[in-house]
């Protein structure tokens, strides 16, 4: 047999440069007596030319980026809702810890209402902001690149929202610092706060406070699209079921074989 002209016959011009990495392995096998043998050699081969792309590799960086997206759409989502932030104890935003005080002091006033009322105004205003700066973090997924994506694939369960994380934060909150600004103010908590402030200044004795409370709420925020980003991503990585597409199934097929 002519190994090397019959493996090339059976695939397209396209795969050719592949073959030559594969190739080698007919000739390193004995001349076989049944043409059934040399039937099922090849379907091993076609099959593991099946799960390459145009370069010879494995699409990685588009499995990634679809199974980022999909914690876009299927968990992300669920935080534009009302009391998506606020009865969801992955992300609900408490007060920071300068503002403790605030809050234990407000309450000791018989003032808890109010209190109630300035940590639900921060979870209204993250829901509110996160419905509106999805796109951001949709278009973020589009154009990053992933040059080190085996590595990513091959890493911890969160590999991939960590990457994320740390190559688009800094970009993330320029774009969604201004549109958490404007959903406090939309949903009322610039002036409930306000007048947590400014009663808990009125108190003699007390060290004034003057929070920036659009800076906390937008890396908070932040914090829980990416902790909603990772739950996806684990959910992919060790169920199967999860992996609804063929490029999915494909790359963290890759992963479970580490």
């Amino acid at each position: 047999f002519d190994a090397k002209n019959l493996a090339y016959s059976r695939f397209p011009a396209s795969k050719k440069c592949t073959m030559k990495k594969i190739v080698f392995l007919f000739l390193l096998i004995p001349c076989l007596g049944m043409a059934q043998d040399w039937q099922d050699l090849l379907n091993q081969v076609k099959d593991k030319l099946s799960q390459v792309n145009s370069n010879g590799t494995v699409d990685i960086a588009g499995g990634l980026k679809e199974a980022l997206n999909n914690g876009i759409t299927k968990q992300v989502t669920k935080l534009t809702a009302t009391d998506g932030f606020y009865k969801n104890q992955m992300v609900k935003i408490l007060l920071p810890p300068e503002l403790q005080k605030v809050d234990k002091t407000l309450r000791k006033m018989g003032l808890s209402k109010l209190a109630d009322s300035g940590i639900k105004s921060l979870n209204r205003a993250a829901e509110d902001a996160v419905k509106e700066a999805t796109p951001i973090f949709v278009a973020a997924i589009k154009d990053m690149s992933f040059s080190d994506a085996k590595s990513i694939l091959l890493g911890k369960e969160t590999a991939a929202t960590d990457y994320l994380k740390g190559s688009t934060s800094t970009a993330l909150y320029a774009k969604f610092s201004p549109v958490v600004q404007q959903s406090i103010g939309k949903v009322g908590a610039d002036k409930i706060w306000a007048s947590i402030i400014k009663k808990y200044n009125a108190i003699p004795m007390v060290k004034k406070v003057n929070p920036d409370i659009t800076d906390y709420v937008t890396n908070k925020s932040m914090d829980g699209v990416f902790t909603m980003i990772s739950v996806e991503e684990k959910d992919i990585r060790t169920n199967l079921k999860s992996r609804t597409s063929d490029l999915l199934k494909k790359v963290f097929a890759m992963q479970d074989k580490k």
